[in-house]
């Protein structure tokens, strides 16, 4: 197996010759900003997996926000296109973190740590457990939650 980059590829070839519009353009935006990450800096590089990984959550979570946005305007046409932008997207990333396996993750993570003031510590410990199985949002309300009892 490829990489996830190749992966993603293939599936745009794939709905290339399957006709399938709203895959090929939504693999196409996700590829271009795959790209657009790969020639930011100094030099271009190949992005490895789990670089491409956090592209895609960057990606789907635009997809979900504007669908909320969407919604809250009455445009509910709209707002279908982007979750259906975001279903495409979620295929590729991890499966999140239940409620309850977050808190046992971020629990392990913050041995050590309490109050509100390693508050950036305890997020670089729980970012790096989790390993965007879980949305920062998610991670930075459970870390709240437990440096607070």
């Amino acid at each position: 197996m490829g990489t996830l980059k190749d992966r993603l590829n293939d599936d745009l070839h794939t709905a290339m010759k399957a006709r399938d519009e709203l895959t090929t353009s939504t693999l196409r935006m996700t590829l271009a900003a795959v790209g657009t990450a790969e020639v930011a800096g100094r030099e271009k590089r190949e992005l490895a997996d789990d670089e491409v990984l956090a592209v895609l959550a960057k990606e789907a979570k635009k997809r979900r926000e504007s669908a909320q946005a969407f919604t809250d305007a009455g445009r509910p046409e709209s707002a279908a296109k982007e979750l259906a932008e975001f279903e495409i997207i979620d295929r590729y990333l991890p499966t999140q973190l239940s409620d309850e396996d977050l808190a046992g993750i971020v629990a392990e993570a913050l041995t050590g740590l309490s109050g509100q003031a390693s508050m950036g510590p305890a997020m670089k410990a729980a970012k790096t457990a989790v390993a965007g199985r879980a949305e920062g949002g998610r991670v930075a309300a459970e870390v709240r939650r437990q440096l607070a009892v």
